[in-house]
C-alpha cells in the first residue's frame, strides 16, 4: 500500500492548526472581567453630579459604560455589604452583619461569583480590598480564587517607592508620625508587648485622622497595589482562559492620608458643610450612632473635650470637619488616579474592547450631616452609592432605576453570557444597560443592626440592643422599620416587635430633615410601603 502524498499530510496538518485556532478564538470571545471595588466611596463624584470633586478617570469610565444613579448597599459596613456583592445575597442569608463572622463558617457551600466564574472557563486573580479580610478566610476565601490571592492592604516592598519605603502603621508617611510611631514601638517592646498588644498599644497613641505628605502615588498603599496590578494585567494579557481580575482600593476610607498634589486640588475654605447637622424632626433615636470609629483617631477626642457635643453623633469645629472632608476630596482623587492607570493599562494592552469593567463603592460616608460621620446607618448619606458598569458593545447610559449591590453577580453572568444560578437574591441589569427596559424592580433594600453587645455598643454608641432595620428605598422614598428581638426577615413577620418607624421625602426633603411617617398627608403612602416592606420579607422567610 502506497502512503498518501505529502500534499495531504500538509491539508490535515493545516486543518489541525485552524481548527485549534477556531477553539481559541471562540474561547476568547467570552469577556474579561475587571472588577474594581473602592472602599468608603460616597456618590460624590464628576459623573453623579458633583461639580467641586477631581475624578477624570471614573468620568472617563462613566462615558463607556452604564451609571446607575440610584445604586443601594445591602448594609453600609464592609463585611457584610461586600459579602453581599460577591455572592448575590442578602446580610439575613449570608448571616454576616458584623466585622467578624466569617462568611463560609456560616454558610460553608455558599457560591461566590469568582467561585461560579471558575466553573465557567474564567482565571480569577485578586488584590486588595475585595472581601473584608474579617469575613472570609485568610487566603481571602480560598475558593474564589483559581490563582492565589497576591495580598490585601500591604504588597511587597518593591512595588513601593524607594524614598520612603513602606507606610508605618499601614497608613502614614510623615516624618513625624513615623517617628513617635517607633518611639512608642520600642515602648511597648520594652513592656513586653505581643504584636498584637503592640499594634493596639501604639495605635491608642499615634493614629491621625489624616495626612498630606509630598509622597509619590506608591508610597502608600493603593499607590503601591496598582502598581503590582498593572504588572498582573501584563501577564494576563497571555492567558488563554478570559479573566476576572478584582482589584480593591481602600481610599478614602479612613485615615484620609493621600499624596500632596491631591489635597492641592483643593482648597480648604471651598470644602462643603452638611447642610443640616440635626436630628431630623421626629426621629427614632435608634437609627442614630456616636460615630465610634472616627471617635478612635488620636486627634478626636481633644477637639471632643473642648467642643459641646449633642445627644447622637459627633459634633466637631468647623475648621475640624473641613480638614475631613478636605482629606475624603484629596483621597477619592488619589483612588482616582489608581483607576486611571488600570484603564489606561486596558488600552495599552489592546484589552478595553473585549474587557466589562465594574466600578463600585461599598457603601456611602456620613461627612457631618445628621452630626454623623462614617457609615452605619439607614439614611441616604451611608447606603447610596457609586456603581459604574462598562460592557463591550453597549452604548453609554445613564439610569436613575432603583438597583442594589445583589444585582452585581447576575448582571456580570448576563454580560458574559453564562447562565445566571438560580439561587442569587438580584436582578441582572443588563436590559437598563442596553435600554430594553425602563426599570427592572420597584425598590432597593438595604439594613443595619443595633447590637447589644459590649464591645459594638462601645464602638458605635448603639441606642437599643438586638435591632435591625430594614430600609426600602424606591424612587422618591425611604420606609424604614425598626424590629426588635434579633429579628431577622427569614423570620415571620411579627408587628409587636416594631420599635421604631421613618418615612422620608426626597422630592420635597433631600436632607432627611423630617419623619413623615405619622402625618396625615403620607398616610396613604406609609400604608403603602409598609406593605411592600411586609411582602418583601414574606419572600424572605425560610
Amino acid at each position: 500500500m502506497k502512503n498518501p502524498p505529502f500534499s495531504k499530510y500538509l491539508t490535515i496538518i493545516v486543518l489541525a492548526i485552524l481548527c485549534n485556532h477556531i477553539v481559541f478564538s471562540q474561547e476568547k470571545k467570552k469577556p474579561n472581567i475587571l472588577f474594581i471595588a473602592i472602599d468608603d466611596l460616597k456618590p460624590i463624584l464628576g459623573c453623579y453630579g458633583n461639580t467641586l470633586i477631581k475624578t477624570p478617570n471614573i468620568d472617563r469610565l462613566a462615558k463607556m459604560g452604564t451609571v446607575f444613579k440610584s445604586n443601594y448597599c445591602q448594609q453600609a459596613v464592609c463585611g457584610p455589604t461586600r459579602a453581599s456583592v460577591m455572592t448575590g445575597k442578602r446580610p439575613d442569608y449570608t448571616k454576616v452583619w458584623d466585622l467578624k463572622t466569617k462568611m463560609r463558617d456560616i454558610n460553608p457551600d455558599i457560591l461566590s461569583l469568582p467561585q461560579y466564574l471558575i466553573s465557567q472557563g474564567y482565571s480569577t486573580q485578586g488584590i486588595g480590598k475585595i472581601y473584608d479580610s474579617r469575613c472570609v478566610d485568610k487566603k481571602m476565601d480560598a475558593p474564589s480564587w483559581s490563582v492565589p490571592y497576591y495580598n490585601y492592604f500591604k504588597t511587597e516592598e518593591r512595588y513601593y517607592a524607594k524614598e520612603t519605603g513602606m507606610p508605618i502603621l499601614g497608613a502614614y508617611q510623615l516624618p513625624e508620625t513615623k517617628e513617635l510611631a517607633l518611639k512608642y514601638t520600642k515602648e511597648g517592646q520594652d513592656k513586653g508587648l505581643t504584636d498584637k498588644e503592640l499594634d493596639d498599644y501604639v495605635s491608642k497613641l499615634v493614629k491621625p485622622s489624616v495626612e498630606c505628605a509630598d509622597v509619590p502615588d506608591n508610597a502608600y498603599n493603593d499607590g503601591a497595589n496598582a502598581s503590582r496590578a498593572l504588572e498582573i494585567l501584563e501577564n494576563l494579557k497571555s492567558d488563554t482562559k478570559p479573566f476576572f481580575f478584582a482589584v480593591g482600593f481602600s481610599k478614602p476610607h479612613l485615615p484620609f492620608v493621600a499624596p500632596k498634589k491631591y489635597w492641592d486640588l483643593y482648597k480648604r475654605e471651598d470644602m462643603p458643610l452638611a447642610a443640616f447637622q440635626e436630628k431630623s424632626k421626629n426621629s427614632v433615636d435608634v437609627a442614630y450612632h456616636n460615630s465610634g470609629e472616627i471617635r478612635g483617631y488620636t486627634d478626636i477626642p481633644p477637639l471632643v473635650s473642648f467642643t459641646d457635643q449633642k445627644d447622637f453623633g459627633l459634633t466637631l469645629p468647623i475648621d475640624k470637619q473641613k480638614e475631613l472632608i478636605h482629606g475624603y476630596y484629596a483621597a477619592v482623587s488619589y483612588t482616582d488616579a489608581q483607576v486611571g492607570k488600570l484603564l489606561d493599562k486596558l488600552d495599552a494592552l489592546g484589552l478595553t474592547k473585549n474587557t466589562i469593567i465594574v466600578l463600585w463603592g461599598d457603601h456611602g460616608w456620613h461627612l457631618g450631616d445628621h452630626n454623623l460621620w462614617c457609615k452605619h446607618t439607614n439614611f441616604e448619606q451611608a447606603t447610596r452609592t457609586p456603581m459604574l458598569i462598562a460592557a463591550p458593545g453597549l452604548s453609554p447610559s445613564v439610569t436613575n432605576a432603583p438597583t442594589e449591590f445583589v444585582d452585581i453577580f447576575p448582571t456580570l453572568c448576563d454580560l458574559a453570557g453564562v447562565k445566571i444560578p438560580e439561587v442569587l437574591d438580584g436582578k441582572s441589569l443588563k436590559p437598563l444597560m442596553n435600554k430594553s427596559a425602563k426599570s427592572v424592580k420597584d425598590y432597593s433594600i438595604s439594613q443595619y443592626p443595633r447590637s447589644g453587645t459590649k464591645s459594638e455598643t462601645e464602638r458605635q454608641g448603639y441606642a437599643s440592643s438586638k435591632v435591625m432595620g430594614y430600609s426600602l428605598r424606591d424612587k422618591r422614598y425611604r420606609y424604614t422599620i425598626w424590629m426588635t428581638n434579633d429579628f431577622r426577615s427569614t423570620q415571620a413577620f411579627n408587628a409587636d416587635l416594631i420599635v421604631g418607624t421613618e418615612l422620608y421625602d426626597y422630592e420635597k426633603d433631600p436632607n432627611e430633615t423630617n419623619n413623615v411617617v405619622d402625618e396625615k398627608e403620607y398616610k396613604a403612602v406609609a400604608k403603602d410601603l409598609k406593605a411592600k416592606m411586609i411582602a418583601y420579607f414574606a419572600t424572605q422567610v425560610k
